[in-house]
């Protein structure tokens, strides 16, 4: 794969993670779960949440548009380590905070790595 084709695979991997972080409020029934939890941790959790679907639609514009920028200028190497630093992260937080033996964790998790893998390919390959 060209350093080009890696950037649109972390376009794809970005865009995945926007619609899947849309979706939560139905797939983790927040309508019903948050009001568990008080006002202030409620509002957090949901514009932290919506922060997300922005920054991981923001890449993917970026990786979509401007894929040889990306690959092949310091700046768009450097938002690229940046994000393989962040799904680094990212797996880093799930081993510590999401001890949870179920398939689906593991999926995610592997989704984590892919994401750190694919980032940093174009700027290490």
């Amino acid at each position: 794969m060209t350093g080009e084709q890696l950037v649109l695979a972390c376009g794809v991997h970005s865009l995945g993670f926007a619609l899947f972080h849309a979706a939560f409020w139905k797939l983790f029934d927040w309508k019903y779960e948050l009001r568990k939890v008080a006002l202030p941790t409620r509002a957090i959790t949901q514009i932290l949440n919506l922060r997300l679907i922005y920054v991981f639609s923001g890449i993917a514009a970026l990786c979509f548009l401007f894929p040889a920028d990306m690959a092949g200028t310091r700046l768009g190497r450097a938002l690229l380590l940046f994000m393989a630093l962040f799904w680094v992260g990212r797996t880093i937080e799930q081993c510590v905070f999401l001890r949870v033996n179920h398939p689906l964790v593991h999926a995610l998790t592997a989704l984590f790595v892919l994401g750190a893998v694919l980032f940093a390919l174009p700027v290490f390959g």
